[in-house]
């Protein structure tokens, strides 16, 4: 690979990440399209990408990061706590349980994890369904078109106020589900995660921060099935210095997205978005067409 793809993919992951616009789509688009090639070290491109990606939202948010990491942890104290109390209980001692949901980022955690779950599963389940569709550059180009019309009800949905305290897990899981169809290459996962927030009666401050921060343990376990095969690859030093330098792009990338989209959101300007991606999937399903 050389440095120039390098460099591009990187950009190109870290902005559309973030931005609306599908960063597993662009990637196919470009490879095919542009007929850049990924198969030699690829899958330890992908998993670079991953951690800039990854890096971009801990530096963005890290003060609710290490709040929701710390809350998590007390959260696990406090229920080992409670299994003990309930056999002291079974002896006869009458000690009070701790209430494990007590704060407002105690909750935000559970709310995540509840959204995790159907991502998971998905993720799982239609695995190699997904595999495949990314090598079949037409559907993401047609997908683009699906986040398009995602994006068009975001700018209709009239704006929320919940927050932590006032969402129910049942909206964290249709949250977690739409995150799990937004696998599919071409479908914005946070054009479409914000959407349903959004509809979900969100705030839309925290709608595109509950967005961004669901997205760690997916991509962490995305990395995680590709870290097992990392051991078959043969890369050499430049492959890796190369790697390196498109991880540091896609981070410094993410993160000037993340703080333009934290921007964005005063206004209905998701439409441009929309119209970006309808333009995109029609010229590319034309091309690809032609070709």
């Amino acid at each position: 690979m050389s440095l120039w793809k390098a460099i591009l993919l990187g950009l190109v992951q870290g902005l559309t990440e973030f931005l609306p616009v599908s960063s597993s789509g662009h990637l196919v688009l470009i490879k095919q399209l542009l007929h850049v090639d990924l198969e030699s070290g690829g899958l330890f491109f992908d998993v670079m990408l991953h951690f800039g990606t990854l890096l971009a939202i801990f530096v963005a948010f890290w003060g609710d990061i290490s709040h929701l990491i710390r809350e998590g942890f007390h959260i696990l104290g406090d229920s080992f706590s409670n299994v003990g109390r309930f056999f002291e209980n079974l002896t006869g001692k009458k000690r009070p349980y701790h209430k494990i949901v007590r704060s407002s980022y105690r909750k935000y955690v559970m709310l995540l994890i509840v959204s995790t779950i159907p991502t998971g599963l998905i993720g799982v389940i239609f695995k190699d369904y997904v595999e495949q569709a990314n090598q079949i550059a037409l559907i993401p180009a047609c997908c683009l078109m699906v986040t398009a019309v995602f994006l068009v009800i975001a700018d209709m949905v009239e704006p929320g106020s919940k927050r932590p305290k006032n969402i129910s897990y049942g909206e964290a899981a249709m949250i977690g589900i739409s995150q799990g169809v937004a696998t599919l290459p071409g479908v914005s996962r946070s054009g479409t995660t914000i959407t349903a927030c959004l509809l979900c009666g969100f705030d839309k401050k925290f709608a595109v921060k509950y967005s961004f921060i669901m997205s760690i343990p997916a991509v962490l376990g995305a990395v995680v099935l590709e870290v097992k095969d990392l051991a078959t690859l043969t890369l050499t030093q430049t492959d890796i210095i190369y790697c390196i330098i498109a991880m540091v792009v896609a981070a410094v990338s993410g993160y000037l997205a993340i703080r333009f989209m934290m921007g964005l959101i005063r206004g209905r300007r998701f439409k441009y978005f929309a119209i970006y991606c309808a333009v995109v999937s029609v010229a590319s399903v034309i091309a690809l067409l032609r070709g």
